[in-house]
């Protein structure tokens, strides 16, 4: 039987740490690929210096993996998050300003597409699909970006696995990350990941614009939007403020969730920006022990919903384990090539394939 990633990680979870815990929860491990006998991850320490003292801690994960089956090629890189001695502070870059004046929808620089990613409600795995779809694009050759607007829970960065504060050279254009092969922005990057964002409505909009307007994205085929859940602020300052392709709407198949949803689309509709289709996430379940499969909150009421609205049903994404356990990982399960990441590459094809991406 093959070796799954639930496996491999249970097994380094195992792998305890000098200071207290292990570096599965302490989230150490990143590039997990799994590929026949052939099995290769990343330990990445908070900083050279701990790097330096972790080389048992790098043995005994590949003493366990290797202990898991006869035969089995186990490769583990240990390498730092950052350097051992600070960087040198970037000019400073103030954000959640109010917005500046402008008039009507604005083009970014450089991005053919805009697609904003919404949903009605939270809990719907929004900002899941929109790393993973990120991601999945990128791997189909798209030219990818992907701005985390949730500003008040930014979760992209963990999900992306990144946590490094962009650079601002002039302090008045940012540097964005990549992950993944996609351009990623975040507010969560930019503030302390300890403290809330406690702004009022004009704050939060010149942040967004900020976000858009002073990014340097570079030429991208497609521009991912992660919008909060609702009808807020947000969503209102982009669809007036920005030209974009559309949007997509995730919700699971539930009557609870589809309320939330029409809601958001009335919202779409209203501010004139076109809903491009549905997606039903959390379709349906595989149990991993006994095969069955089980409709855990409904089954096709996205689908349903979408037809009878003559709109497209993009995809039914499954709801499993790899998926949570990729993104609190920093590495989306779309990056690997299991079903669920087949899913997504189906999803992504369907969205190039009909001019939206």
């Amino acid at each position: 039987m093959a070796l799954d990633r639930r496996t491999l990680m249970d097994t380094l979870s195992r792998v305890g740490l000098p200071d207290g815990g292990d570096i599965v929860s302490r989230d150490m491990v990143r590039a997990v690929t799994i590929e026949g006998d052939t099995v290769r991850f990343v330990i990445e320490a908070p900083d050279a210096a701990t790097a330096a003292r972790m080389e048992p801690v790098r043995a005994a994960a590949v003493q366990l993996v290797q202990e898991l089956r006869p035969n089995l090629s186990v490769s583990a890189v240990l390498t730092a998050h950052g350097p051992a001695k600070p960087a040198p502070e970037p000019p400073s870059l103030k954000v959640g300003r109010h917005p500046t004046p402008q008039d009507g929808p604005q083009r970014v620089a450089g991005v053919d597409r805009i697609l904003a990613v919404g949903s009605g409600k939270g809990g719907v795995g929004k900002s899941t699909v929109s790393s993973n779809l990120a991601v999945a694009l990128a791997k189909a050759g798209r030219r990818v970006g992907l701005l985390d607007a949730d500003i008040y829970g930014p979760s992209q960065p963990r999900m992306m696995g990144v946590s490094q504060r962009p650079g601002s050279p002039d302090g008045k254009k940012i540097i964005p990350l990549k992950a993944h092969g996609v351009t990623m922005m975040s507010i969560g990057l930019m503030v302390d990941p300890a403290k809330a964002v406690v702004w009022r409505g004009p704050m939060l909009m010149g942040a967004l614009q900020q976000m858009l307007g002073q990014v340097e994205w570079g030429n991208l085929d497609v521009l991912i939007i992660d919008l909060p859940p609702g009808t807020g602020d947000v969503q209102l300052t982009l669809a007036q403020k920005t030209d974009l392709t559309g949007a997509v709407i995730v919700s699971t198949p539930q009557d609870v969730a589809l309320l939330d949803a029409r809601k958001a689309m009335d919202m779409f509709n209203t501010l004139k920006t076109p809903v491009l289709g549905l997606i039903e996430n959390m379709s349906t379940f595989h149990c991993p022990h006994c095969g069955e499969e089980t409709q855990i909150f409904g089954h096709g009421g996205v689908g349903r919903e979408a037809e009878a609205l003559g709109l497209p049903l993009l995809g039914a994404l499954p709801i499993d384990l790899d998926t949570r356990l990729a993104g609190d990982a920093g590495t989306p399960v779309a990056a690997g090539d299991g079903p669920a990441a087949q899913a997504y590459a189906a999803l992504a094809r369907g969205l190039i394939d009909g001019g939206m991406a």
